[in-house]
């Protein structure tokens, strides 16, 4: 496995990507929910505000994707916060090849520019029913930021909030 960051041509690749490896949510939310985590799968806010894209590359494929958003930028389209941190955001992993070790390893790969551009922290947000991935980033060292939760849609879906301290031995 290769972790690489995109060439500005494979953009239409991941956004494909990201859908695929999403659509199995969409059954937990509203269609009005759904619409708008699609649009923001789709969008080129992640093209903005020197946010990197990082490529997991297997067998000369594209099998995952992750961005890396800087910190003091604003990350989420409907929502105003700005953190002094870097945020990890739509972690994306072919859904037949999962459980290869590829989330963990564009993961990993954000902690680790993160620490090189000597960030204190990373952080992240993910809903409340994407269990495996609250699993991976736990096992990561992520640590649970209740008061930074959000609830986008105000339609009872928790958007969680996590965190890992960098300059603490970490996973």
């Amino acid at each position: 496995m290769k972790i690489r960051e995109m060439e500005y041509g494979e953009i239409e690749t991941v956004r494909n990507l990201r859908l695929e490896s999403y659509q199995e949510y969409e059954q937990f939310v509203s269609k009005e929910h759904w619409a708008v985590l699609k649009n923001t799968l789709i969008s080129d806010n992640d093209l903005k505000n020197n946010a990197k894209i990082y490529i997991a590359e297997l067998d000369g494929q594209i099998a995952g994707s992750v961005v890396l958003f800087p910190a003091s930028i604003k990350a989420y389209e409907w929502n105003e916060n700005i953190q002094d941190y870097p945020e990890v955001r739509m972690l994306s992993v072919k859904p037949m090849i999962r459980s290869k070790g590829i989330g963990g390893a564009l993961v990993e790969h954000c902690i680790k520019v993160s620490k090189e551009e000597n960030n204190s922290h990373i952080g992240l947000h993910t809903a409340s029913f994407m269990t495996k991935a609250i699993s991976l980033y736990e096992s990561k060292g992520f640590e649970r930021l209740p008061e930074l939760d959000l609830e986008p849609m105000n339609d009872g879906i928790i958007v969680k909030a996590f965190i890992m301290d960098l300059k603490r031995d970490s996973k």
